[in-house]
């Protein structure tokens, strides 16, 4: 019995020194990774370090396209001019929404809108821009243009043809919110404009024409992409409203043989302003690069990424390269037609106003 016991005791004992021995090489590997770990941090830190500061662009969901095709050339350009590294970030989304998480503290070094009431917002309720933030840039900070264009299905099952088409029963139009994005608020002054501009035209056959519109509209998206993924991808709706350059990104992603764009016979110039965040900026320290990155629009490089995106150059040589692929349209402006984004704004999307009024009773 007592060298049973011996031997149980001896073979316990190598137990334990199997177990300690696996405890101090899991301890060494442990140690091994963390060790890895710390290193990878330190050069990860180091390759953030090295590509220099980091610029934010808080921008609305139709421009996503161009700005990936953008930001590489500008990279390219700043660091042949500087010698200097800068890293561009992007965040998209509807440009009203975008436009109150800048002011909520979302830090943007630069907010690109597709109008300039978001603008003129970080002014009004943050003191994030000047007040004449406009002026600071060529062309009132619209380095290009575009305008509201009506895109049907294949063949145009529906003979949509202009704006007075969309009233018509059984077609169902597909439009982002004009409470929340530029986009929709374009689509909702045109049809407004092209009312009054109609003979014997004013405000109330306005009123009462886009109210038709918007009682065939089934679904009003967060944004132009959204609306975009509803009419391609969840075949919802005869007719999108969008910006003439979504009908290029569209292309792109869903082919050419889906649908087709139809150019009304009168739309809105709509203007995307662009800004720097100046107390973002000097609160970084990237002053110096928001302002190259904003100025580069206006190079002929940036220029040409604009028309090859279907966004309206103002450089006249670019433009005129490229006048094949814009047709001609009649448009107004918003300043002729409603007396400027402050006045529109407050008229129509402003709570209360008619487009609430409207909707309300749809």
């Amino acid at each position: 019995m007592l060298t049973v016991g011996v031997r149980a005791v001896v073979a316990w004992q190598k137990i334990e020194q199997v177990l300690i021995s696996t405890f101090v090489v899991r301890v060494q590997i442990m140690t091994h990774i963390a060790r890895l770990v710390a290193a990878s941090f330190i050069l990860g830190f180091s390759c953030v370090a090295y590509a220099g500061p980091a610029l934010l662009n808080v921008s609305y969901d139709v421009m996503r396209d161009f700005y990936k095709d953008l930001n590489p050339a500008f990279v390219k350009a700043y660091k042949a001019k500087t010698g200097e590294d800068v890293m561009i970030q992007q965040s998209h989304g509807g440009s009203g929404k975008q436009a109150r998480a800048v002011i909520d503290g979302l830090e943007a070094d630069v907010i690109t809108m597709n109008m300039p009431p978001d603008i003129d917002a970080l002014y009004d309720k943050a003191k994030l821009v000047p007040e004449k933030w406009e002026q600071r840039l060529p062309n009132d900070s619209l380095p290009f243009t575009s305008l509201q264009v009506l895109i049907v299905r294949k063949g145009n099952p529906k003979q949509i043809k202009d704006w007075s088409d969309l009233i018509k029963p059984g077609v169902q139009v597909v439009m982002p919110n004009p409470k929340v994005t530029g986009n929709g608020r374009y689509s909702y002054l045109a049809a407004w404009g092209y009312a009054l501009k109609q003979p014997n035209g004013n405000e109330q056959i306005a009123r009462e024409f886009v109210a038709a519109i918007l009682k065939n509209v089934p679904v009003l998206d967060s944004g132009g992409r959204a609306a975009t993924t509803t009419f391609m991808q969840r075949g919802i709706g005869d007719v999108l409203l969008t910006f003439e350059n979504e009908a290029e990104m569209i292309a792109r992603e869903f082919g050419r043989g889906g649908f087709e764009v139809v150019y009304p016979s009168l739309s809105v110039r709509a203007e995307p302003p662009v800004t720097i965040v100046d107390k973002v900026v000097d609160k970084k320290g990237t002053r110096k690069q928001a302002e190259e990155y904003l100025k580069f629009l206006w190079t002929p490089a940036a220029q040409e990424i604009a028309a090859q995106n279907y966004l309206r150059p103002q450089d006249p040589d670019v433009a005129k390269k490229y006048a094949s692929q814009f047709p001609a349209v009649k448009l107004f402006t918003v300043d002729e037609v409603f007396g400027g984004w402050r006045k529109a704004q407050k008229t129509h999307f402003e709570d209360g106003g008619s487009f609430d009024q409207i909707y309300a009773r749809k």
